[in-house]
């Protein structure tokens, strides 16, 4: 049957628990939460990092710790942040953004591919230098990026990215919608983006806050992967709060099972995204 893939994003760099009390904030929260996710369905775990503050953080030794206490647990597939110094301070330097894939190698990474005015309040900086440096990084690691598209004019970043050799095809996108500042999360934008996608891509799509359940609708109608998590949305409905990663990892899979379709294993999404065997 045809397979579609769960990615859960844990925790990302906005919202603390004062916003939710389940938002997972600490390495034991976070792979507490991963696992959970695990067994509700999810097949990759998108990891932010916090400090003891609660900010958002690229400190190698708290994603170390986190993906060990992970790995007691499960095989789910790490796909690690490489914003994670983005608050409204400003950024990490490019340097720290990119330790943590040196030092750990995971499976895969994010490939934020542009910047945006982030929720119209900073700059969301990924500047050409810096995505060059990453995507030649990404290939000497053997991580693969995810290629996460907030606007139009990013995908065709990433298709001069693929012609230069800073990006190998068959790549996997991540389309983020509705983030103030990048495209709408509209089925009309889903669909003109999906029809520009390079052919043999993998993609998978979220829609933030009230776009999270008709993105990840559409997205499935339209043959993608799906993406859920507290880092996209706080709420399970209008007004209720979700109480965990898993209660939106559970629904997404229903809706899968619902359509005809089957959730991914994790075995099943590194076939599908031609993943390398972790070391």
């Amino acid at each position: 049957m045809d397979k579609r893939i769960i990615s859960v994003a844990l925790t990302g760099n906005w919202g603390d628990k004062s916003k939710n009390p389940a938002l997972p904030m600490t390495p034991e929260e976070i792979a507490a939460s991963a696992y959970d996710a695990y067994n509700a369905g999810a097949s990759i775990a998108h990891i932010h990092m916090r400090d003891e503050e609660g900010k958002p953080t690229m400190r190698v030794d708290l994603f170390e710790k986190t993906i060990a206490l992970i790995r007691e647990k499960c095989d789910i597939i790490i796909n690690m942040t490489s914003s994670g110094g983005h608050s409204l301070d400003g950024m990490a330097a490019d340097e720290t953004r990119m330790k943590p894939f040196e030092v750990l190698k995971p499976e895969m990474g994010s490939y934020d591919c542009g910047t945006m005015n982030w929720l119209h309040k900073t700059v969301f900086e990924n500047n050409p230098q810096f995505l060059e440096n990453l995507g030649h990084l990404y290939q000497r690691v053997g991580t693969k990026p995810e290629i996460e598209i907030f606007d139009v004019g990013m995908l065709d970043t990433a298709k001069y990215y693929v012609k230069k050799g800073v990006l190998q095809a068959p790549c996997h996108f991540q389309f983020i919608m509705g983030a103030p500042g990048g495209m709408a999360g509209t089925i009309a934008n889903l669909t003109y983006i999906h029809s520009q996608l390079p052919e043999g891509s993998t993609w998978s799509a979220t829609g933030l806050s009230k776009a999270h359940v008709p993105v990840m609708l559409a997205a499935l109608a339209l043959g993608g992967h799906v993406r859920v998590g507290l880092e996209d949305n706080l709420y399970y409905s209008h007004g209720v709060l979700a109480d965990s990663n898993a209660q939106l990892v559970e629904r997404a899979a229903r809706i899968i099972t619902a359509a005809g379709l089957d959730v991914a294993s994790v075995s099943d999404a590194r076939e599908i995204l031609g993943l390398r065997k972790e070391n």
